[in-house]
């Protein structure tokens, strides 16, 4: 079985049913149906059209259900209007299952689990492990995401806003159990980019390759944390750098900024720079003001902080970050290192003691950690 095609294949399958009046619950049933008889029948006799094949075999499964539940005695009607069987249209209804799944209805975690499900093809287990969850908890979530969306129908444009919001959340999950969220993340927003000429999909693409190029750089041998500054730039994926910037490059021309063509911009400076030393701050910061504009995000704001301390200095970063609300997460990873780079040793110790306290995972934990107790005995050798 070619785990790619059926893959890719399933959304198209998934709305056509949709289109044709089934909910979304039962369509996502029936498809699944559809698949496992695919797995049963294609390695001997494969299909000359496998979309059409699995649009009939899947509406076919869910008329047999509707016939089979007295509550929906209604949907008989749709029984003499059974397509024949031939080839599938070839239209691409992806966009309207992401918009489907991204419905505003839904709490971002359920979104993100729906659009796995539908649109990635995932199974329930395959992103339970990526959430590192039980299956039955992720199984209960895709329902009752699927309930909610059930009577939503395609009569009005969706939101490619939310679309983008939902698949960030999927990249930012990255990498557990065996799935590759990061990965997954590029393939779907590469289908959502095919879909739909949109100046924000390019930058979101271009974002996730730029960011996902850093990634061999990012962790130690022993799992730990490599700041940026820090990085084997000669382990960076110049493929990915080079596409990501081609792409972001062709999205800022058209002069329709949004958010994720500003970070994309951002991350590009620092994917240009040949060491940490060469990096552009000062056209960095100009960027996070545009992101600022944007978004009015006070995290945008921390991170300018840290740029602003890069460009003019420590003291002008710290007194950036004085104007912030000290609750934000990393404000205080943040103060302590711009004390160290102001040379105040004492306080930054202490701040990224503190800041360990606040982590939100053992990785960074453990950062912190270490950064405190690399001043403390420095500290201690000056005594």
């Amino acid at each position: 079985m070619d785990e790619a095609l059926i893959r890719s294949l399933t959304p198209g399958v998934l709305t056509a049913l949709v289109r044709r009046g089934a909910d979304f619950a039962a369509a996502e049933d029936a498809v699944q149906d559809a698949l496992v008889e695919a797995v049963r029948g294609w390695p001997d006799d494969p299909p000359r059209d496998p979309k059409g094949w699995l649009v009939t075999v899947a509406w076919r499964r869910f008329l047999d259900a509707a016939r089979a539940d007295t509550a929906r005695r209604r949907r008989e009607d749709r029984v003499e209007e059974e397509p024949a069987p031939g080839p599938a249209p070839g239209v691409d209804d992806t966009l309207q299952l992401y918009f489907l799944c991204a419905h505003p209805s839904l709490t971002p975690s359920s979104a993100v689990a729906l659009t796995l499900r539908a649109v990635g093809g995932l199974t329930t287990r395959q992103i339970a492990r990526a959430y590192l969850v039980p299956e039955a908890t992720m199984a209960q979530r895709i329902s009752r995401a699927k309930r909610t969306v059930s009577g939503v129908r395609f009569d009005r444009p969706g939101d490619v806003a939310t679309v983008l919001r939902v698949l960030y959340l999927v990249f930012n999950e990255g990498y557990s159990g065996d799935v590759d969220l990061a990965a997954e993340a590029i393939r779907l927003t590469r289908q959502l980019a095919a879909s739909v000429d949109h100046p924000e999909v390019a930058g979101l693409l271009a974002l996730m390759l730029l960011h996902h190029a850093r990634r061999a750089a990012r962790t130690a041998p022993d799992g730990s944390l490599v700041p940026l500054a820090e990085q084997d730039r000669g382990r960076w994926d110049t493929v990915s750098i080079a596409e990501g910037v081609r792409i972001l490059q062709a999205a800022l021309a058209r002069d329709r900024l949004g958010e994720f063509q500003a970070q994309a911009a951002i991350a590009a400076l620092h994917a240009d720079a040949p060491t940490a030393g060469e990096t552009d701050w000062v056209q960095i910061v100009e960027w996070y003001d545009e992101l600022a504009r944007l978004t009015d995000n006070p995290v945008v704001r921390l991170n300018r902080a840290v740029a602003v301390g890069e460009a003019d200095g420590p003291r002008a970063g710290l007194a950036e970050l004085a104007a912030l609300d000290d609750t934000l997460p990393r404000h205080t990873a943040v103060a302590a290192y711009l004390h160290e780079r102001d040379g105040d040793l004492d306080t930054a110790a202490r701040l990224y003691a503190e800041a360990a306290h606040k982590a939100p995972d053992l990785a960074e934990r453990d950062h912190l950690v270490r950064q405190a107790a690399r001043l403390n005995s420095r500290h201690r050798q000056r005594r």
